[in-house]
């Protein structure tokens, strides 16, 4: 019985080594498919995220198909409040000459994407663009694109450039503040991403062609190849603070002659609906009703 039990004990220790290389072996294999999937998973991601991205720069964002919100209409009648409608753009714009700032607040929004269809939504500031066919503007995007969500922070000089991507971390809830100043041919371009401050940025750009004839505060459907894009749902876009200077005046949107924008499709419903302004003149809120 001794020598049974010796022999089994002999055997047990002889198998250790294979058991462990077993055990070794079966770790090792285990423990690498993990890396490599999250590996995989985080390529996919960026080369979704690169698409995106590369979509929204070939975009036209400030700017409608005609280069002035429809219907077309002599704005240099406008003398206070007018209502206008318009295929791409909801908000409001003050007209005049001789802008040279206009700046903004606001919450990013809350996008709500469905499906691998896609749709985009642009939160801007500008100086020109609804009067002439210049743009200097900045500000977020929101981009549904092949089943993805992305917010961007942004910057565009129509007709020099298209629009450069600045931040992708932008979230629903942050705090921006966009700005444009000119001093004479130089447009400083800024945003400020006070939550995600990686989004956050200030660029100089030189255009001497711009008629500083407008200043806008815009919830927009950017364009593409084939004309107007659906607008992405965001429910809700509050722009507060709103300020412009044009010539030796400074003040809030009600300071100028300034347009009401009700974004409609080409039907004539409505897609996006800009509420009153504060009492203040400064403030107002965007709110989608339809792609």
């Amino acid at each position: 019985m001794k020598r049974l039990l010796r022999r089994t004990v002999f055997s047990l220790l002889a198998a250790l080594p294979a058991l462990g290389l077993f055990i070794g072996v079966g770790v090792t294999a285990s423990a690498s498919v993990h890396p490599a999937a999250t590996s995989n998973s985080a390529q996919k991601a960026a080369a979704a995220k690169a698409a995106a991205v590369a979509f929204v720069k070939s975009l036209k964002v400030g700017y409608h198909a005609k280069n002035k919100p429809a219907p077309v209409r002599d704005h240099s009648q406008i003398k206070g409040l007018t209502q206008v409608t318009s295929t791409n753009w909801s908000g409001y714009a003050d007209t005049g000459s001789g802008f040279s700032s206009v700046s903004a607040t606001w919450k990013e929004p809350t996008p709500s994407c469905s499906g691998r269809s896609t749709a985009l939504a642009a939160f801007w500031v500008g100086i020109d663009g609804y009067t002439s066919a210049s743009v200097e503007q900045d500000g977020t995007l929101i981009e549904c694109y092949e089943g993805g969500t992305y917010q961007f922070s942004w910057w565009e000089i129509y007709p020099v450039n298209s629009v450069q991507v600045v931040g992708e971390s932008v979230a629903a809830g942050d705090s921006i503040t966009a700005t444009v100043t000119r001093s004479g041919t130089s447009y400083k371009l800024s945003v400020t991403d006070s939550t995600h401050s990686a989004n956050s940025f200030s660029t100089t750009q030189t255009y001497a062609a711009a008629a500083d004839s407008s200043a806008e505060w815009i919830a927009e459907a950017p364009s593409g190849s084939t004309g107007v894009e659906p607008l992405a749902k965001f429910s809700t876009w509050t722009d507060a603070n709103s300020a412009a200077t044009a010539g030796s005046t400074s003040g809030t949107i009600s300071s100028f002659p300034d347009d009401e924008i009700t974004m409609i499709t080409s039907s004539g419903a409505t897609e996006a609906q800009p509420s009153a302004l504060n009492s203040a003149g400064n403030s107002f809120t965007v709110t989608w009703e339809r792609s």
